[in-house]
């Protein structure tokens, strides 16, 4: 009787090839536009990238081509994920890199990464300089990864049966695929639906306010995957209120659960109006907002109430949504406002939507666990359950949270440490390191909102790309491979 193997490697190798071809087919969609511009070389390397793209996802699905998508376990799910992830990043840098305008290797796989893990963080200081195709390829990381490639292969290709199942939870932790359908396919399919219809209305809502077709797509793709990319300099500062507060909007509904678009769809108002997470989430952006607005108002003195009401929403928004996108150089304002926002990078936007960070269900449950952690002091005899939704939350849920924000901790404390070993002063790596693993992008001191990640040095860029990749995937897919005990029977 044949030893069972205890992953399958080659069911792997089959996954990883397939989606790999299938990223060869985006980077020649942003080739047409560099044809369309007249870039030659920006299209040539995104023609020759999509070719060694696709050769090399071609060769791996052909050397195992027998091997049955059905057999999907939970643990080829994690290696999956994981190993899909990196290889994107990987293949997803040779545009940048052979078109020779990211020259740096270790450059090009932080700037890809920062893309599919939606984060935002850029080596660049001159954005617009970069050839209209690479533009949009470097906005169409962002949108592949807001949602997960993998989410969009189920949607696409309903051909691996339950196997498809330990894909979308490796890729989307925390989500709940039966409220959408109890089909996989639908449900990915639905989830890809809702996001591409957000999309397109952002798109024609900028077109409205004045922006190009160009530049809307590329912002909409930023936006409705919360990442951050910006194709100006200034990223959102040279726009107008409209095209800013069109932004916020989206950017709060790319960080809404995807779950409660749904609802929305079906006339469901009821559980959108009536769901904690959803309430708590625009309670904690609307209290930091009414924060920074007071105190910029009588730190500024200002008679443009708009513009500063206009500045300190769209900030608090798009930390707090874990987008990125920046109208003002926060670093400029008191040190207790920066302060603040810094400690928002550790929230995050909903549960199955497109943002990153803790997430807010995580900080809601925690937030409530501790209240009633007084009164069981006071009662020990009674028993207390945590409720989100009028339903109790199973004691190992709480556990999970709060091994989950445990680690969460330890890992920036480490990236912190790690960048200060590497030079960077105390703010400016605890920033990055906060950033990163939240997927952000901006955040404070030498990596603030108009400096770039470009100075620090590449083996430090190399540790923080990781730390995307553990944030996009919400940490325990990947630390999950680097166990011992993963490859036990």
């Amino acid at each position: 009787m044949p030893k069972k193997r205890i992953i399958n490697g080659k069911l792997i190798i089959k996954f990883t090839g397939l989606l790999v071809m299938m990223l060869s087919l985006f980077m020649l969609l942003s080739a047409l536009w560099s044809i369309y511009y007249q870039e030659e070389s920006a299209y040539t390397s995104l023609i020759l990238s999509a070719a060694i793209t696709f050769v090399s996802g071609l060769v791996a699905f052909l050397l195992t081509r027998k091997h049955d998508f059905r057999n999907i376990g939970k643990k080829e799910g994690y290696v999956i994920v994981t190993v899909i992830y990196v290889c994107i990043a990987f293949f997803g840098a040779l545009p940048f890199y052979l078109c020779g305008a990211i020259p740096s290797f270790s450059d090009a796989f932080f700037e890809s990464t920062s893309g599919i893990a939606t984060t935002g963080a850029t080596i660049l200081t001159d954005i617009e300089s970069l050839p209209m195709g690479l533009l949009f390829w470097r906005s169409m990381t962002h949108w592949l990864g807001g949602m997960g490639i993998i989410v969009l292969t189920l949607a696409i290709l309903p051909i691996l049966g339950v196997g498809g199942m330990q894909l979308f939870v490796a890729e989307v932790p925390g989500t709940t695929p039966s409220r959408l359908h109890p089909r996989i396919t639908q449900t990915a399919k639905r989830l890809w639906g809702i996001y591409t219809g957000l999309t397109l209305v952002l798109t024609l809502l900028l077109m409205l306010g004045g922006m190009d077709l160009f530049h809307s797509i590329n912002h909409a793709f930023s936006t409705v995957a919360t990442g951050g990319f910006s194709t100006q300099n200034d990223s959102m500062a040279g726009y107008s209120a409209y095209t800013q507060y069109v932004i916020i909007l989206f950017m709060i509904l790319g960080a809404t659960s995807f779950s409660l678009h749904y609802f929305v769809l079906k006339g469901q108002f009821s559980k959108v109006l009536n769901n904690e997470e959803w309430l708590f989430f625009l309670k904690l952006m609307g209290s930091f907002t009414l924060l920074f607005f007071l105190s910029l108002l009588v730190i500024m003195q200002s008679p443009d109430i708009e513009y500063i009401f206009r500045k300190s929403l769209f900030q608090v928004v798009s930390i707090v949504t874990t987008t990125g996108f920046t109208t003002t150089d926060y670093m400029e304002w008191q040190g207790f406002l920066w302060f603040f926002l810094f400690l928002l990078m550790f929230t995050g936007g909903c549960i199955g939507s497109t943002a990153g960070g803790m997430k807010m269900i995580r900080v809601l449950v925690l937030v409530k666990n501790t209240r009633l952690e007084f009164k069981r002091l006071l009662h020990p005899m009674a028993v207390i359950p945590v409720r989100v939704n009028q339903k109790s939350i199973p004691q190992e849920i709480i556990h999970n949270f709060l091994a989950f924000f445990l680690l969460y901790m330890l890992l920036f404390m480490a990236g912190a440490a790690a960048m200060t070993l590497f030079g960077l002063d105390f703010t400016s790596a605890i920033g990055a390191s906060a950033a990163t693993l939240g997927n952000i992008g901006p955040a404070i001191a030498n990596v603030g909102p108009i400096e770039s990640y470009g100075s620090i040095p590449n083996p430090a860029k190399w540790i923080l790309s990781f730390y995307m990749i553990l944030g996009r995937l919400e940490m325990f897919t990947v630390l999950l491979l680097l166990s011992p005990s993963f490859y036990k029977k």
